[in-house]
Parts: structure tokens; C-alpha cells; sequence
């Protein structure tokens, strides 16, 4: 399904265009990460939510073949269980992103099905993904609600991300067990949100390639179910001069949608045509914008991945046979002398929504009164 709406974009001579729509229904989340950025927002945000008609219509706005809803923790929207079924109903494939502390309590609004899979966010081993998480126990809950899912019919993977500080053969150890849990990983380095609370263990790139060759290395002749391209694991491992595609993955949130991508927040359009049309693109990325200059998230370069699958299938062929090269020289680096200075608007954003939420609630409350008003006399 997927590749044939690549190839239906081609053909149409369109050059950008979305792949997975990244559906943030809430910030607020039941974990306090010490690598997030998402959360670190005052109540009055934390507490919106997209309803359901504002995902079903940004899912169909977008027009991506997958969605995927991440968050905050997307289990704490009361209506998440209408929100996934709405999407399913329109053979959208959709992976909802948790942390699977609620997971077990939330199975029952779910049916198994084709288009659904959970997400699980598991950090490595024990010790690495309690750390990352800031909370003891936070593996075992993870691993239980997984075995739980599974044993309802369910399709669960892990999406992991790796900080610096990860030992190669523990991520490799993490990546066995994850073949005796019998689910496929989703596995990138972390992005170094300028809000997280931990910024000193946000992996570079080429401290990225070199880890990555490493693990990689390890995995020789193991069949781990990784769920990315080969093009994607191969530029992981630094084999790959890739600029990443913002647009591949775009974002819907209480804000709108958002400029220019899922890790990097500078401004929101009203519609997704506005934020394909106005969203200056050339100006984001490794090379061009200092906060993008060590990302190599799956969220920016996966789409890359797959444009390049279609434009070189033999090369694409050739690593799916041979497997990742974890030897050798890599591709040159991206040149980041001439990459314009970051600017910081986080905070006047939040003080701008702040403004517009206590001028709906003042509009709403002066509503209520006329009403009553109106029923009084």
C-alpha cells in the first residue's frame, strides 16, 4: 500500500509529498523523560486536546497512508479508543506510540487489526530504559504490556532511542530480546530538543555512525527485525550523504500544524495545504539550520531513505543482500560552516497560545452568561 502511493506521487511528478502523518493529539504525558522536549509547557496547554473530528479531518487533509500518534502519552486522551478506530475505518495504518504504562487497563478500546499496531517506547535493556525514563520499574511494565497486547492479537513493535553513553553490545543484547519478544524495533538516535532537561548525552553524528557501524557489526548473521529501509540503517551507519525531507512526516498538533517538522517547532500553519505552500524548506536541515545540525532521526530521513530506494533500487538490492557495510570509509560529511544561527521563539509561541486559550474561555464564559441570562428573564 505504501509503495504504491510512492509510486502514484512519482508518477504524478510530485515532489513532496507525505508519508506518515505525525498526530500529536496531546503534549501531556505520565513520564518526565530526561531527553523530551515535548512536555515542558505550562497546565493550561498540557491540558488541550485535539478532538476526535480534529484528528479524523487531519488524517484526511493530510492524506498519508500511515499515521502515527505520538505525543505525550496518547492513552491519557479519554477518546484515543474513537480516534484509532475512526482511522482504521479508513485503512490508514496506524501506529499509536506509548509508553505502555496504561496499556494493559486501555486494551480493551482496541480491536486487532491489519491497519493498527502499537508502538511501544522501550530505551534498551532494564538499566538504560529506566534511566532514560526517570522511573524504576518503567522496563518491566513495558515488557509485561507487550507480552499483554501480543497475547490479544495484537501487532507491537518498540521504537527506541539511543543516547550517548549506550554501549554498542548492550544495544545489540537489547535487539536479541526484542527477537525473543517476538516484535520488530523502530531505532534512532535521540534529537537534542533545546527544551530537554538532559543536554549533555545527545549523540553527534559521527559518534552516531560510529556507534551504529558498531552494533551493526555485532549483528552480523542475526536476523533482528529492524523496521526501517536498508537505506535508512545503512546511512545510520554513515554509508549514506543523505539531507533529511521534513516533509515526509508532517505534524498535526493542538497548535496546528506544525513548521517545519515532528522535532523542530518554529511556527504552525491553520491548514496543511498552508504548511506545504508557506514553510520555507530550504532553510532546515543538516548543513543549513544550527539546531538540525547533528540530527539523524528516522523522522527526517526515513522518507529520504525511501526516495532513494526508488531512484537507486540495485543499490537498495545490494544492501538488502549483503547487509549494512560497518567497515570502511563513510560518506563525506555535511559541510555546517555555512548553517544560519539558531533563533529561539519557544517561549513566544507558548505565550501566544497562552493568550488565545484565556480569549476562548473569556468568550466562552461571557457565552454562559448571556445564556443565563436570557433563561432567567
Amino acid at each position: 500500500m505504501v509503495g504504491a502511493y510512492v509510486l502514484r506521487q512519482r508518477l504524478k511528478g510530485r515532489k513532496r509529498y507525505p508519508l506518515v502523518l505525525m498526530l500529536e493529539p496531546l503534549f501531556r504525558c505520565n513520564l518526565s523523560c530526561f531527553g523530551c522536549g515535548k512536555i515542558d509547557y505550562p497546565d493550561a496547554i498540557l491540558n488541550k486536546r485535539l478532538s476526535v473530528q480534529e484528528c479524523l479531518d487531519a488524517v484526511d487533509e493530510c492524506g498519508a497512508p500511515m499515521v502515527a500518534i505520538p505525543g505525550g502519552e496518547p492513552l491519557i486522551h479519554r477518546e484515543i479508543g474513537e480516534i484509532v478506530k475512526g482511522i482504521v475505518k479508513r485503512k490508514k495504518f496506524v501506529s499509536l506510540c506509548t509508553n505502555a504504562l496504561l496499556l494493559e487497563k486501555k486494551l480493551h478500546l482496541f480491536e486487532p487489526s491489519p491497519y493498527l499496531f502499537f508502538s511501544v517506547h522501550l530505551d534498551g535493556l532494564k538499566a538504560h530504559h529506566d534511566k532514560s525514563v526517570c522511573m524504576e520499574g518503567g522496563f518491566e511494565k513495558a515488557v509485561s504490556a507487550i507480552r499483554a497486547a501480543k497475547a490479544k492479537g495484537f501487532a507491537v513493535n518498540v521504537n527506541c532511542t539511543i543516547f550517548d553513553g549506550h554501549p554498542a553490545e548492550d544495544i545489540a543484547a537489547f535487539l536479541d530480546l526484542a527477537n525473543e519478544l517476538g516484535v520488530g524495533v523502530s531505532i534512532s538516535p535521540g534529537y537534542a530538543y533545546e527544551r530537554a532537561p538532559d543536554q549533555e548525552h545527545f549523540l553527534n553524528r559521527r559518534k552516531t555512525k560510529e556507534l551504529f557501524r558498531k552494533v551493526f557489526a555485532l549483528g552480523k548473521g542475526k536476523s533482528w527485525n529492524l523496521t526501517h529501509s536498508g537505506m535508512f540503517l545503512d546511512f545510520l551507519a554513515g554509508n549514506q550523504e543523505f539531507y533529511c525531507t521534513p516533509w515526509g512526516m508532517p505534524t498535526r498538533n493542538i497548535f496546528g500544524w506544525q513548521k517545519p517538522c515532528y522535532l523542530l517547532g518554529e511556527g504552525y500553519a491553520k491548514t496543511f495545504t498552508e504548511l506545504m505552500d508557506t514553510t520555507d524548506w530550504d532553510s532546515y536541515g543538516t548543513g543549513r539550520y544550527e539546531k538540525c545540525a547533528n540530527c539523524m532521526a528516522h523522522c527526517g530521513y526515513e522518507a529520504t531513505a525511501a526516495e532513494a530506494m526508488m531512484q537507486h533500487p540495485l543499490q537498495a538490492a545490494v544492501i538488502a543482500w549483503r547487509g549494512v557495510k560497518t567497515e570502511g570509509p563513510m560518506a563525506p560529511e555535511i559541510d555546517l560552516t555555512q548553517q544560519r544561527p539558531a533563533q529561539y521563539v519557544f517561549d513566544g509561541q507558548v505565550q501566544q497560545r497562552l493568550s488565545e486559550i484565556r480569549a476562548n474561555e473569556a468568550r466562552e464564559k461571557a457565552a454562559k452568561a448571556a445564556q443565563t441570562s436570557a433563561s432567567a428573564a
